[in-house]
């Protein structure tokens, strides 16, 4: 069964007020209000998933490098909260079985965006996957699985078919249904600024969900629901209060 969203859903928790992919900004996005967030996962060295973004560690930590090649022994020495702001000093990349935990306390669902490192596509889908389907708390609604690697996908369908699907894309496709079809996705998650009402109203009148990111401006928002889109995903889910 396709998870239902709040049309207001935290981007990386909530990206705008504080590090992004950390417990905080999933403490911070339940605080302001947001009922579901979104996050990224990747594999540590030693295959581990964590909530992290990027390929390289600069962008939100105090480390160069790439995730791919630190463990997570490493990962866990470095500061993800400094970059963004002194009160968040000290603050860790967090594991997702630590995200699962913390989303367990707060009551939150969760769009986890699959996000692999270069070269571990399947294992990262696979490891994921099982991750989800082992430690996903009953009492929470049930994950949305999203990715814009079609074998991620594939993989994470072949691993647990229960866990619901969507695909991200930049701009939407010609053959986005096919895209669909074939992966067993039952939602299409789209860039905002690539979208048009021709395109909500295509992919709406034949069943999918349609989400789309990065929104962080309320009139955006109220042209997109306007439009018919089921969920925005904003930095700032708290100027989204209209429609929480």
């Amino acid at each position: 069964m396709l998870p239902t969203t709040p049309r207001v859903v935290g981007h990386r928790g909530a990206a705008g007020h504080a590090p992004e992919n950390t417990l905080a900004s999933l403490k911070k996005a339940a605080a302001l209000g947001a009922r579901w967030v979104e996050f990224d996962t990747k594999l540590t060295a030693d295959g581990v998933p964590v909530l992290f973004h990027d390929d390289v560690l600069e962008r939100t930590t105090n480390a160069t490098g790439l995730l791919a090649d630190t463990t997570l022994a490493e990962v866990q020495m470095l500061d993800a909260g400094l970059w963004f702001a002194q009160e968040f000093r000290g603050e860790r990349v967090p594991t997702l079985d630590a995200a699962i935990a913390q989303l367990s306390v707060l009551g939150l669902g969760a769009n986890v965006e699959i996000k692999p490192c270069p070269g571990v596509e399947k294992e990262t889908a696979r490891t994921v996957a099982e991750v989800l389907r082992a430690e996903w708390p009953a009492h929470l609604p049930a994950p949305l699985v999203s990715s814009f690697d079609a074998g991620v996908l594939a993989t994470v369908g072949n691993s647990a078919p229960e866990l619901a699907r969507a695909l991200l894309v930049l701009k939407i496709p010609g053959d986005w249904q096919a895209r669909l079809q074939d992966l067993g996705c039952m939602a299409l998650h789209a860039q905002a600024k690539h979208l048009t009402s021709e395109q909500v109203a295509a992919v709406r009148g034949q069943g999918y969900a349609l989400r789309t990111f990065t929104v962080n401006d309320r009139a955006e928002a109220k042209k997109l629901f306007a439009w018919g889109v089921d969920a925005v995903i904003s930095d700032f889910p708290d100027r989204m209060a209209f429609e929480a």
